[in-house]
């Protein structure tokens, strides 16, 4: 990605349609065409993996599995695999938030239908062959039948952590693997076949956004659940007991914000056997996100030049020491492998010179937010303190809605940057993003709820809570042709825009 550009962050998931969740189907082309007509080339989208405790996407139980609640039913009908009268029997109202745990259910029961219609012909004739030669690429031998066992098992046992499963199959003894891939090889056939259909549809979704000159910015957790197929499988690689349990969980320790810190639970790395096996899991685990998108956010980038140890039997995140990250030798060995690094640092909260002399050795650029741009002059984070090495936003997933910020910040604070960007607070979210726009920083991202001066009740996640996250849903009909016309204007003022006859037609692919 070269010279000034501007994009939008909205998950898929968050994407209106009658089916309870937003997928990657039509409605993310139509989101795509929204984009295009209002001259934006960047689309962010957070964590692609199946959710796990919380709905969490940066909680997934596997790095490189897709989340099943983001495929496409409609798709699904075009193609055979459902019918009008299958929908018509399971559409559920539009609902915000995400009613996680009742689509979930229905949702499968409706991909198991599909399974099923493969099996009795309602399918194309070539479905088999197009399974078995995407499961067989170099691509999916590395983590599929993996995942597709634990997925698999975690039916079997009631969705209960591999922990908690009898030791033989907690273990990865063999023989017990060998009988539970005969016992469960009618489901261990569906799973393969639900990945077969996310990857299908992503990929393609991929392919539209590429033909209107639109790059996929994807998101990747820097820890994983330790209730995921990665840790059941590579458990050599966390710090565990003899049982599989944590030894030390990760953190951050307290600051001004919590005065206990963070205590997020996830198994730590040894970083000390990665590091013996050439880092093999996460060149395979970012070469997997790297074919999904062109661009990945790297979550927590602190932690690769040093995190924040926690003992497992401590409540909070108070007792702890910092222990070095992999730090630059983990990237030179993801040059020699990828080439060029298309990062971009999530380098927010407690960051000290070492992470900055990293992420400034690696030569890409870090993230800066203009809701934490005005309780100084002298703030980073304030436009005219940028370098044009950034990535600006109006706010992040974790932040409020820009509205929703200017009515709660501290009198001061919401002072100045009322003076800074001027207008009122009821214009401030247009003037917020007229400021970044017209930044110095290469690259803009927005979340839609900026764009569209949504309030608070619009969030879609507040760090530290538990309740009520990442459900969030765009209101139909809002992506209006007056609004891409409003955001076309701005970033082409910005000199952001890229003008439609140089990205060609999009609807001639």
């Amino acid at each position: 990605m070269t010279g000034r550009a501007s994009g939008i962050l909205l998950h898929p998931s968050s994407l209106p349609n009658p089916y309870g969740i937003g997928d990657i189907g039509v409605g993310a082309t139509q989101f795509l065409d929204w984009l295009f007509e209002a001259g934006q080339t960047v689309w962010q989208i957070l964590p692609l993996g199946p959710v796990g405790q919380g709905d969490s996407p940066y909680d997934a139980k596997s790095s490189f599995a897709g989340n099943p609640l983001l495929i496409s039913l409609s798709d699904l009908q075009d193609q055979g695999l459902l019918t009008a009268s299958d929908l018509d029997s399971s559409i559920c109202p539009f609902a915000s938030p995400i009613d996680f745990a009742a689509v979930t259910d229905w949702k499968f029961r409706l991909l198991r239908r599909a399974w099923e219609n493969r099996q009795t012909g309602l399918a194309p004739g070539d479905l088999t062959h197009r399974i078995r030669q995407w499961a067989h690429a170099p691509e999916q031998t590395p983590w599929l039948e993996d995942w597709i066992l634990f997925a698999a098992l975690k039916k079997k046992f009631d969705s209960r952590s591999w922990t908690e499963w009898p030791a033989a199959l907690r273990d990865r003894n063999s023989g017990a693997l060998q009988e539970a891939q005969v016992e469960l090889s009618e489901e261990i056939r569906f799973q393969e076949f639900v990945q077969f259909l996310f990857f299908e549809q992503l990929y393609a979704l991929r392919d539209q956004a590429q033909a209107r000159g639109i790059s996929l910015l994807g998101d990747l957790p820097f820890y994983v659940a330790l209730d995921s197929c990665d840790v059941w499988t590579h458990r050599h690689l966390f710090d565990l007991d003899e049982p599989g349990n944590p030894l030390h969980v990760a953190g951050v320790p307290p600051d001004y914000f919590s005065v206990t810190g963070q205590r997020w639970g996830n198994p730590l790395y040894r970083w000390d056997r990665m590091a013996d096996q050439g880092y093999a899991w996460w060149v395979e685990r970012l070469a997997s996100q790297l074919r999904l998108v062109d661009r990945l956010r790297l979550d927590h980038f602190r932690a690769f030049a040093g995190y924040w140890e926690i003992p497992a039997t401590e409540p909070t995140a108070v007792v702890g020491q910092w222990r070095d990250g992999p730090g630059l030798p983990f990237f030179q060995v993801l040059k020699e492998s990828m080439g060029p690094l298309p990062f971009v640092a999530e380098d927010l909260g407690m960051i000290t010179s070492d992470v900055e002399e990293l992420r400034d050795r690696l030569g890409i650029p870090g993230m800066r937010v203009l809701q934490f741009a005005f309780d100084s002059a002298s703030s980073p984070h304030l436009p005219h303190n940028l370098s044009r090495e950034v990535v600006l936003y109006t706010g992040t997933h974790d932040n409020d809605t820009a509205q929703g910020w200017i009515q709660v910040s501290e009198p001061g604070i919401r002072q100045r940057a009322l003076d800074y960007v001027g207008g009122t607070a009821e214009s401030f979210h247009w003037n917020l993003l007229r400021a970044a726009q017209t930044s110095i920083a290469d690259l803009v991202v927005t979340p839609i709820q900026d764009v569209l001066g949504l309030d608070s009740s619009h969030r879609m996640n507040t760090p530290g809570t538990s309740l009520n996250n990442w459900g969030w849903r765009l209101p139909p009909g809002c992506l209006t042709e007056d609004l891409s016309c409003r955001l076309r204007r701005l970033t082409d003022l910005a000199a952001r825009c890229v003008a439609s006859s140089s990205a060609g037609d999009p609807t001639s692919s």
